[in-house]
């Protein structure tokens, strides 16, 4: 046993290791059917020779934090662990071209697996992210020998976390292809160099045009990151190779999903529960506080992928807890556990704006000019935390950006009882615009009783010429669908919804010319307006109990 591995178990608080006695096989070389060879590594006690079997495939390594986290502790409570780092990573043949080898590599390997000795006809797949999301490329086509998946802050339909709303994820993207394109360099000199590449995210995120910005963020062309930027089209064949949601109907292991309430991934995961449940199973959902590179994620996802290990391949569920659904309440800072996701007993709430900037449960009954606000984005509205692979991610104060001219505020009423909201938000605007070619940003968030506001949840749609719904007298009806959530607005609070054109570099901003995506540069100004009156109730809709 190391000494890390002493720490992990100390922090992760896991239940006393079987053995200590791990040996570990590196660098054994795994034949994919073009010819090239991928590297895994395996851990297996000296006397479990035949345990059931964790695979992991990552494109982050096989070494350090993975072994530490996934490897070691597990091989030392009954089970053999097999990673393998993916194609054109740490030592595996080929280039690594993003999410579209997966399915066969996986496959391949499950193949050569099932040649080796130690191989004891019983297997389950396991990780966080990239490593959630090569579970779903392979699990249909895994074999009945596949007895468990962990899908943690992952999802199926990579295409929804690249388009979020239909606008470009940019933060997360920008990020990403930066951490990966270093990610092999020396400790030393990704710490040493960490200032500068945070500048040149910065940089990169206003950069025109898109196509090649991945030359500021990453220092080379990204050959993957160009691609996803050319097939913007939902309808492009392109992204169907690499869309596993379909699956879900067909898989016979069971699942357990981990998610946070402001990850990149959790629309995605609460439609990949839907579709599992749809399909008769009952997979255990988990969501908590956590944005996707939250620290604090780690030891409830590990406690929680070791608990559902033991139940599904050795049949031991000490460490399982009964209900299906369990769910971190903000504001109340509790875990709370529920049958089924949507919870029963909650249904949406309509809270509706009115004239004066305000908020209130009942419809406007007066008539009031629209609200009006001008999106550059030349200057566009910033993200401030939200869902993003950034440190600008999770909750955090709003007030800076709501003192903007491009944003409007609606405020409730100091709330005299407590409002809990658990379940999918969405919002419906009136609304117009100088240009067909704009973003609707909506946020929601709590007002505590010293005015720092801190955003719960939010969501933007992307609106082109195609997609607007305008009525008789000319005004559009926008719906927005904003990340699902469950918080109490406490009372003495406030309920708060914020309205703008953009949330930049999270989305990338809207230049309003309706030129392509990858290659547009010219950047126009909008003025749009919002509507609150007896013929147009702009409204959020919050799911309360009933």
């Amino acid at each position: 046993m190391t000494i890390l591995s002493r720490l992990i178990n100390r922090v992760l608080a896991l239940p006393p290791a079987e053995t200590y006695a791990v040996a570990v096989e590196r660098n054994l070389q795994v034949p994919m059917r073009d010819g090239t060879v991928l590297l895994a590594d395996r851990y297996a006690a000296h006397d479990n020779r035949h345990a059931p079997i964790i695979f992991l495939r990552s494109p982050y390594g096989r070494g350090h934090l993975f072994a530490a986290l996934f490897a070691r502790p597990f091989a030392e409570r009954g089970f053999q662990v097999l990673i393998q780092s993916c194609r054109g990573t740490f030592g595996s043949g080929g280039t690594f071209d993003a999410f579209r080898h997966e399915h066969n590599d996986g496959l391949d390997t499950l193949a050569w697996m099932r040649q080796q000795p130690w191989f004891s006809g019983a297997f389950a797949m396991v990780g966080p992210s990239y490593l959630g999301y090569v579970q779903w490329a392979m699990a249909a086509d895994a074999g009945d020998q596949l007895k468990a998946l962990c899908l943690l802050i992952t999802g199926a339909n990579i295409r929804a976390l690249v388009y979020p709303g239909e606008s470009f994820g940019l933060d997360t993207a920008l990020t990403w292809i930066q951490q990966v394109h270093h990610q092999e360099e020396p400790l030393w000199r990704t710490l040493l160099s960490m200032p500068q590449r945070v500048r040149a995210i910065q940089a990169a995120a206003l950069h025109l045009p898109l196509h090649d910005a991945d030359m500021l963020a990453a220092g080379a062309p990204v050959p993957f990151y160009r691609d996803w930027l050319a097939h913007d089209d939902p309808a492009d064949p392109w992204w169907q190779p690499v869309n596993f949601q379909d699956t879900a109907d067909t898989l016979t292991a069971p699942a357990l999903l981990v998610g946070g309430w402001y990850d990149i991934f959790l629309p995605s995961q609460l439609a990949d529960y839907a579709r599992l449940r749809q399909a008769g199973q009952q997979p255990f959902l988990t969501i908590g506080p956590w944005a996707h590179t939250s620290p604090s994620i780690f030891v409830p996802l590990i406690r929680e992928t070791l608990a559902w290990l033991r139940m599904q391949l050795l049949g031991d569920a000490r460490l399982l807890r009964s209900a299906p659904v369990r769910l971190f309440v903000m504001g109340r800072n509790e875990w709370v556990d529920f049958p089924d996701w949507p919870p029963p007993g909650y249904a949406p709430q309509p809270w509706f704006l009115q004239s004066a900037y305000g908020l209130a449960p009942t419809p406007p009954t007066r008539a009031a000019a629209p609200d009006r606000y001008r999106y550059d984005p030349a200057d566009p509205t910033p993200a401030v935390g939200g869902s993003s692979l950034s440190q600008n991610s999770g909750p955090q104060a709003n007030n800076a950006v709501e003192a903007r001219a491009d944003v409007l505020v609606y405020t409730s009423a100091t709330l005299e009882q407590d409002v809990e909201v658990i379940g999918p938000v969405s919002a419906e605007l009136y609304f117009t615009s100088s240009l067909k070619y704009t973003d609707v940003f909506v946020r929601l968030c709590d007002v505590d009783p010293d005015g720092r506001s801190i955003n719960i949840s939010d969501g933007l749609v992307r609106l082109t010429p195609e997609r607007l719904a305008i009525g008789t007298d000319g005004v559009w009806r926008v719906q927005v669908e904003l990340w699902a959530t469950a918080h109490c607005f406490k009372r003495g609070h406030r309920i708060r919804v914020q309205v703008a054109g953009g949330s930049h570099p999270r989305y990338a901003r809207n230049p309003g010319s309706g030129e392509p995506l990858a290659t547009a540069t010219t950047l126009l100004a909008a003025e749009h307006a919002v509507y609150h009156d007896p013929a147009h109730q702009s409204a959020i809709m919050l799911p309360v109990k009933q």
